[in-house]
């Protein structure tokens, strides 16, 4: 069964990875490249500020120590590491999503192993549309897929908030749709509730580089390729998994 697990999980990791990366050329990769061109300007003008202060303050030296500082700090952040674009920055896409879909597939095939019952197309959908629900849909009532330049809270912060929501959505969905008790389906319903309540790390501003209106497209084409790789790998992976068996 182990065996049949990681080959179905690679398999599907693969289908996934192919589709994830075609869809995300066309939906969210052209909505980063657009912010990514309002944070690269954002320098310029900052920068640009200073000097037309010093031709009309006789004391504009004074601030020369802060302007060379954020200087050095956009000279430091353009020199960072990336993929160039093209070919590289696809080949990257795809690797990161070949292990994201592997690591999905198995995840939902050791759930599907544990729970019982059948692993086949049907109940592999199933499974990753609750896994959707958990770790993308719910966690992002508190937490929006960020584009570059996004003001966002400590990074811990929102891992943490994002690892509590995420669990806490699991084992509420697990309890509404196994338990037979009333009680627990209620208690399901309050521990998915919690994180709500106690609310996400809250980031220092609202205010973005880039238009409202290109975060609200990437949030939801964000979710999009999420629904994708928890479908996608649940119905690859069930499907791949019924076929392994049959022929073991």
């Amino acid at each position: 069964m182990f065996k049949t697990i990681i080959i179905s999980a690679f398999g599907a990791g693969l289908v996934v990875a192919a589709a994830l990366s075609a869809v995300q050329a066309f939906t969210t990769e052209p909505l980063i490249f657009h912010a990514e061109t309002f944070e690269s300007a954002e320098p310029a003008t900052a920068e640009a500020v200073p000097h037309e202060h010093a031709t009309s303050e006789p004391h504009a030296h004074d601030a020369t120590p802060a302007a060379a500082t954020d200087a050095a700090a956009h000279e430091h952040d353009s020199d960072e590491w990336g993929p160039a674009d093209g070919f590289e920055r696809s080949a990257y896409t795809f690797l990161a999503n070949l292990l994201m879909g592997v690591g999905v597939s198995a995840v939902l095939l050791g759930l599907m192993s544990v729970r019982g019952g059948a692993i086949n197309a049907r109940t592999g959908v199933l499974w990753g549309v609750a896994g959707f629900f958990a770790a993308a849909l719910l966690p992002s009532l508190g937490l929006t897929p960020e584009l570059p330049g996004t003001p966002a809270g400590a990074l811990e912060a929102r891992q943490v908030w994002w690892l509590g929501t995420a669990a806490a959505s699991a084992i509420g969905i697990a309890l509404i749709v196994f338990s037979q008790s009333w009680l627990l389906k209620a208690a399901g319903l309050v521990i998915g509730v919690m994180p709500h309540v106690i609310g996400a790390p809250v980031p220092p501003s609202l205010e973005a580089a880039y238009p409202a209106v290109l975060a609200a497209e990437f949030a939801t084409a964000s979710l999009v390729v999420s629904a994708l790789l928890w479908a996608g790998s649940g119905v690859a992976a069930g499907w791949l998994y019924q076929r392994l068996s049959r022929t073991a």
